[in-house]
This record gives structure tokens, C-alpha cells and sequence, in this order.
């Protein structure tokens, strides 16, 4: 019984050991023939002179052999004679992809700067109205008795009595029926004294169509718009010159903006201004910039823009705040890149360009204010080119490995 089972031992590892020596010859076998096939694509491709070795998380030593980096666990990359010369870094297409390396064009466009502030509405000064006395007098009766009433062009304000006035009446009717030549002449020249002395043409007309003197006058609103000053009171005497009524227009307004300083060249003077305000969230108001006020707040470096709102309806007021959208006129045709194109590190601004071969440069470019993801681009590009959109900073890093971007200080001298 003990013979049989060592039989069977024995066979067992005699089998094992031929299986074993089937495998390793199978293996070496696929081995040369692997090498083989190596070498022969070796051989058919061109010989590349390698200049050194490097490791890319540490870009300024260079190693003379390759082998494994002595400061990171991994190899060393050889730096080609063909690289050094030519473009500033090359991706292959495979590690571009999984880097999400995106690339735009360099295009032509039209540019309309746009810039939305925050400003608040103010009367228009320029359609300020003010009623005053030109002589002495009293108010016998007042027609407008509380500020802000809204008033309209003819409405009554207030009946004045003026001696002057009632003289100068006087003096004119006595001539109203002169026949002669002189009498005609003195008689238009006691007209022209009625004005110049401020009477309303209503009460000149009166006298003229009734034949009697007015001993009070009455005092009309010369435009449409709100008392914004009553100065006149019943009972109260005034002296030559007095305001007695100021009154401001509503058919616009002034908006009052401050735009910071390094934006106001986006909002020149007649550009076009689109107006919201909270009151009115469905409504919009049409305007236009009428100046920029020459005075820049020191603390908060902007400058106050002026623009005209039309208000034919009287919706907005003064104290109001409005949203404003600025809308310059459109530039000529210039060079534009897609703004995440585009590096600044404070001391210069570059756009990394695609070449034909596949690598990748670096340019120094010049570039305008921002316009709705657009950055004009003056100098340093042409129409046409390929750039980069994203992972702009793991190319500028391999760049700066070769010299292109001078940031790095110079790489040591090669060590054995």
C-alpha cells in the first residue's frame, strides 16, 4: 500500500514540473519576440538626440542619464533636441483631453460696453420756472396755498397788487385811443413798459379788451410741474425782485450716478442709458448721459454721470433710486479673445496660443475693458489664431520648465 502512494507522489511531480518548464519556455518566448518587435519599431523610427533629463515637479535641475528622480518617486523625462527649438511645450492629444484643455479662436467683433450702476433721481434743473416781482407790492390772494402742488402752464398762483403796476395801467389806457403818429408811438412804448415792469400779458390784454385798470393782478404757472418753493404768503408784502414761486418741470428728470473711475470711459457723453425703478418694476425709462461732472469723490474714486430720464407720465420723483443700464455706441470692428483666455499676473498680460505643430507659445498681449465675456485684444494677436480657454496654468507651468515665460530664475548646471 505504501509502494502505491509514493508511485503516485512521484508521478504527480513529474507532471508539475513539466507543466512548469512548458510555461517559462512559453514565456521567454513571447519575451523575444516582444523585444524584438520593440527593437524593429525602434529601428524604423528616426533617432531623436535626447539633450537631458528632467523632473517636471522640478524644473530647474537637469540630469545628464536617465533614472529615477531623486526628489520625487518617479522617472526622469527626457527633453528632445526638436522640442527645445520649437514650440514652447507640447501636449499629446490624449493628455490634453484629460488635462480639459479647451481652445477658442481669435475673432473680429463689435463691441457695445455695458455697465449697470445705481443712481437716484433729482428734479431737472433745466426746466426750472421762477415767478418773481419785478416791483413792490402785497399778496391780496393766494390760488396755490401748500409746496409740491402740481400745477398746470396758465393755472393761477396768487393776485398781486403793485402801485407801479397800477400806474403804469393807468398810463397806457390814456393812450390806448391816441390817433396821431407821436401818439401812437408813446402809446406802444407805455405797452412795452407794462412788460419790462413784469405785468402778465393776460392782464395787459385785459385792460386793452375791458378799457379799465386792474388794481390787482393775477400772477399765472408760465410751465406744467410742481411748486417746489412758495415764498408768497396772503397779506405779505414783497420787495422788487422777490421769488415768490419756484416750479420745477416733470416731463424729465435727472438721475444723479456715481461711476467708477476706471469704467467711465465705457459711458461717454450721449450714450444711451435704459432705467428701472423699484416702484415701477414693469415700466422702463428711456434716457440718455448728458455729462460727467467734472469732480471725483476721493474716497470712493467715482465720478457723478448726469443723464436725462424721460417722465412724460410723472411716475419717477425726486429721492427715487433707479437701476441704470449703460449702453455705449458700438466700436468699430477689433480683435476680440473670450476673456478666459486671458493671464495677468500684475506684471504683464498673455494669451497662450496654439501652433500648427500642435505645441504651444506664449503672447504678450495689450487688452481693452471687458465686455460680455469679451476681451478686446489691440496688440500681440491676429485673426484667426488658436488659443487656449482652459488649464492655462498647467501649459504656462510646463513653459516656464523651458524658458518661455521668464519667471523661474536660470536652471542649475546639469549634474552627473
Amino acid at each position: 500500500m505504501n509502494r502505491t502512494k509514493l508511485l503516485v507522489l512521484l508521478l504527480a511531480v513529474l507532471f508539475a514540473g513539466a507543466g512548469i518548464g512548458y510555461w517559462l519556455a512559453h514565456v521567454e518566448a513571447s519575451s523575444a519576440g516582444e523585444t524584438a518587435a520593440s527593437a524593429a519599431r525602434n529601428a524604423e523610427q528616426p533617432r531623436r538626440k535626447v539633450l537631458y533629463w528632467h523632473d517636471p515637479m522640478v524644473p530647474g535641475v537637469k540630469f545628464n542619464k536617465p533614472g529615477k528622480s531623486p526628489y520625487m518617486d518617479m522617472q526622469l523625462v527626457p527633453v528632445y533636441a526638436d522640442e527645445e527649438g520649437g514650440a514652447a511645450v507640447r501636449v499629446s492629444a490624449n493628455v490634453s483631453q484629460s488635462l480639459g484643455i479647451r481652445v477658442g479662436k481669435v475673432e473680429k467683433a463689435v463691441l457695445r460696453p455695458h455697465l449697470t450702476v445705481v443712481g437716484s433721481v433729482a428734479f431737472d434743473e433745466r426746466q426750472l420756472a421762477l415767478v418773481q416781482a419785478r416791483t413792490e407790492g402785497y399778496v391780496t390772494r393766494l390760488h396755490v396755498r401748500a409746496p409740491l402742488e402740481h400745477v398746470r402752464r396758465g393755472q393761477p398762483l396768487a393776485d398781486v397788487l403793485s402801485p407801479q403796476w397800477q400806474s403804469a395801467q393807468e398810463e397806457y389806457l390814456a393812450l390806448l385811443d391816441a390817433q396821431t403818429e407821436r401818439g401812437q408811438s408813446i402809446r406802444q412804448a407805455a405797452r412795452q413798459r407794462l412788460s419790462v415792469l413784469g405785468v402778465p400779458g393776460e392782464t395787459i390784454r385785459a385792460v386793452e379788451r375791458d378799457r379799465r385798470v386792474r388794481a390787482t393782478t393775477t400772477l399765472f404757472a408760465p410751465t406744467d410741474g410742481v411748486v417746489t418753493e412758495l415764498a408768497a404768503r396772503e397779506g405779505t408784502t414783497f420787495m422788487a425782485g422777490a421769488p415768490l414761486f419756484r416750479i420745477n418741470g416733470l416731463q424729465t428728470v435727472w438721475v444723479n450716478a456715481q461711476v467708477p473711475e476706471a469704467q467711465v470711459s465705457m459711458i461717454p457723453q450721449g450714450s444711451s442709458v435704459t432705467a428701472r425703478a423699484m416702484a415701477w418694476p414693469a415700466m422702463t425709462f428711456a434716457g440718455a448721459v448728458v455729462d460727467l461732472l467734472p469732480d471725483v469723490d476721493v474716497q470712493t474714486r467715482t465720478l457723478r454721470a448726469r443723464i436725462v430720464l424721460q417722465n412724460a407720465e410723472r411716475k419717477l420723483a425726486p429721492g427715487m433710486f433707479v437701476s441704470l443700464e449703460f449702453t455705449g455706441k458700438a466700436a468699430a470692428p477689433q480683435l476680440v479673445v473670450p476673456s478666459e483666455a486671458v493671464i495677468i499676473t500684475g506684471e504683464r498680460t498673455a494669451v497662450i496660443v496654439v501652433r500648427e505643430d500642435g505645441g504651444f507659445d506664449v503672447a504678450d498681449v495689450t487688452v481693452g475693458t471687458e465686455v460680455n465675456g469679451k476681451t478686446p485684444v489691440p496688440s500681440g494677436l491676429r485673426e484667426g489664431q488658436s488659443i487656449v480657454l482652459s488649464g492655462q496654468f498647467l501649459i504656462d507651468s510646463e513653459a516656464s520648465l523651458k524658458s518661455t515665460v521668464s519667471r523661474l530664475s536660470s536652471p542649475a548646471e546639469p549634474r552627473p
